[in-house]
């Protein structure tokens, strides 16, 4: 009863075996024939390929020398250049199919949905895509300046601008990675793309203040340095009146590279010019007056 079983099986498997090769036999002839009835379609869409290639290839080619000229940032360039690579073949192939009698619209219908679906699903994606281009294109800011995001307040020197993403390093040495379509979509300020930067601080003396003498020691202080620009309006004006005093607001020009350590030594040098020549410096207190 096995040996009849299996020899069933045995049968049952070379009819198998024999119908697919039959089926590829068929398939073979008719794309043999397939190939025969279409042979110049077949011969004129192989050599548009070839010549469609070429073309494209010749198109990246001049579009490389343009950016080239251009200056443009690599990181574009070479994103830009494969659009119109992927692109150009995209066109030829299908031209190539229209040759041979294939029927397209279905193909670029169910081409177009898949991008529709692929859109919507990198959507986040994408919109940092479209922000990197925007960034290497338009140059709001460029690697070394220090720029302030104004959506959550980051802050840094820009030390990479990717297609995705820009990365910003801190003063404290903290790297921060924010994607390019928030940097798109929001403000910014661009701290460092002037060449000078105007100084302004502030400070408290008493209301017996002498604001002429005041305003030779501070004149004096700025006229110091070297680094505050020469060129440049100096003010020197009362800010505002306080309680306990009255605030002095002292403004000049630096330069953008020495704008920290001129500020911070602007500030030593006022409130050391002040104890030399007795300015005071009030600080806020509360006088309480006893009765019996």
């Amino acid at each position: 009863m096995f040996l009849k079983t299996d020899t069933i099986s045995v049968e049952a498997a070379a009819a198998n075996v024999e119908q697919s090769v039959g089926i590829v036999k068929q398939t073979i002839d008719e794309v043999i024939r397939w190939l025969i009835n279409k042979s110049g379609s077949v011969i004129a869409a192989f050599i548009f390929i070839f010549i469609g290639m070429k073309i494209t290839g010749l198109l990246v080619k001049l579009a490389k020398r343009g950016f080239d000229k251009s200056k443009i940032d690599t990181s574009v360039a070479g994103f830009l250049l494969s659009v119109i690579r992927i692109v150009g073949y995209i066109l030829v192939f299908i031209t190539a199919a229209t040759i041979l009698g294939f029927e397209v619209t279905s193909f670029v219908a169910i081409l177009t949905t898949a991008s529709m679906a692929i859109g919507l699903a990198l959507q986040g994606a994408l919109s940092n895509l479209a922000g990197g281009v925007l960034i290497l294109l338009i140059k709001p800011f460029k690697v070394g300046d220090y720029i302030v995001e104004n959506n959550k307040n980051n802050e840094g020197t820009v030390v990479a601008i990717d297609i995705f993403y820009t990365k910003l390093l801190t003063h404290d040495n903290k790297m921060i990675v924010i994607p390019n379509g928030l940097l798109t979509n929001n403000s910014l300020i661009n701290v460092t793309s002037e060449a000078k930067r105007k100084l302004e601080v502030t400070i408290p003396v008493a209301y017996n203040t002498d604001m002429k003498k005041l305003k030779e020691v501070v004149l004096s202080v700025l006229m110091s340095d070297d680094r505050i620009l020469a060129n440049e309006p100096k003010d020197v004006f009362i800010n505002s009146f306080d309680d306990s005093g009255m605030t002095v607001a002292i403004r000049a020009w630096a330069s953008t590279s020495d704008y920290w350590s001129c500020l911070w030594d602007l500030r030593e040098n006022v409130k050391n010019a002040f104890d030399e020549n007795g300015i005071e410096i009030p600080y806020n207190r509360v006088e309480v007056e006893m009765r019996n």
